[in-house]
């Protein structure tokens, strides 16, 4: 999801050299990474008040404002950088937009709000152009399941298992994120898929 990293460093060494193009090249660069990030963190509760655009725009001038400091002591890789600024402008355009009287933002499913987008490469088994009706029936009600299952996930788990496969972060990245080692990053990934794996094994309650 993210752009390589090797052309990366190239960009960010120009622009520690002064070359004012490369701050423009290196953020146009992750634009489109950082807008289907910011499209699939945000629910349609948030959608419906604030534009994706408008959220990847202040990501944007923000990185721009503080280029100059990521630089002077660049602690994570750009795009992690990158992307916890914008972790941060959605969590607070969340608490920001809350509804009186009604449940707030931050506090809906935060996967119900996704059940429609393809993005989310753990259910990619469930897609088929070609289902007929009643398989593709089925597939919906497979992945609102897993869906339902991977919303159940405490946050952590439900965090890493989208950082690694909607974002496509490795592990050294998602260590980097959470700040942890990498074989600590690694068990926690794994522990967070066998949980995935026990819920999806449960039978589908029914009402009665």
């Amino acid at each position: 999801m993210w752009p390589a990293s090797d052309e990366t460093q190239q960009i960010l060494a120009d622009a520690r050299g002064g070359d004012g193009d490369a701050v423009n090249r290196l953020l146009e660069r992750h634009r489109p990474s950082l807008r289907r990030m910011v499209d699939f963190r945000m629910n349609r509760q948030l959608e419906r008040r604030v534009d994706a655009s408008d959220v990847v725009q202040d990501v944007m001038f923000e990185a721009s404002r503080r280029l100059a400091d990521y630089l002077a002591d660049p602690k994570v890789p750009f795009h992690l950088w990158l992307r916890q600024l914008a972790k941060d402008r959605i969590i607070d355009l969340h608490r920001r937009h809350k509804v009186a009287r009604r449940r707030s933002i931050d506090r809906e499913q935060p996967l119900a709000a996704y059940a429609d987008r393809s993005s989310l490469d753990l259910g990619a088994m469930l897609k088929d152009p070609e289902l007929t009706p009643a398989a593709a029936t089925i597939r919906r009600e497979l992945q609102e399941r897993f869906l339902d299952a991977l919303e159940s996930l405490k946050e952590e788990d439900r965090e890493i298992l989208i950082m690694r496969h909607q974002e496509h972060l490795s592990n050294s990245d998602v260590a980097a994120a959470l700040n942890l080692s990498q074989p600590a990053a690694g068990m926690r990934y794994l522990r967070a898929l066998r949980r995935l794996r026990d819920v999806l094994r449960e039978p589908p309650s029914r009402e009665a």
